[in-house]
């Protein structure tokens, strides 16, 4: 799903720090720390530095689309939080941090995520 056809306007957020995005087939942790950049209602991205992943082939290759189509859970400290998505693109953007979209799943109700994307504070929101 590319930029042109996304419905949910994106929020520029403060770092949201994330730990242990887990796949829910095989109950493997895939990286130990992320950070959540954006969001939306339909889902958000989260940047992962290649050091964190906890699977070696990960660690190895300029490629991860092995974790395409993959439902995940994740788990956002700072609020107390499990989140579940369904990873849906992957991008090497430099320097060892790649990119991973995914979307909320069906499950989440429409006005959590819409009650969740208020809640995270947008980037410099913090700053003086």
């Amino acid at each position: 799903m590319g930029a042109e056809n996304r419905v949910a306007k994106r929020k520029v957020t403060e770092t949201i720090d994330v730990q242990d995005v887990t796949s829910l087939k095989s109950y493997l942790v895939i990286a130990k720390h992320a950070q959540i950049v954006n969001a939306s209602t339909s889902g958000f991205l989260m940047h992962v530095d290649r050091k964190f992943f906890e699977l070696e082939d990960l660690k190895n290759t300029m490629n991860i689309d092995t974790v395409l189509n993959e439902k995940i859970v994740l788990f956002l400290p700072q609020m107390n939080l499990d989140l579940e998505g369904l990873i849906t693109r992957t991008k090497h953007v430099g320097k060892g941090v790649f990119e991973i979209a995914a979307q909320f799943t069906p499950n989440v109700p429409d006005y959590w995520k819409e009650c969740l994307i208020d809640l995270l504070p947008e980037q410099g929101e913090f700053e003086d």
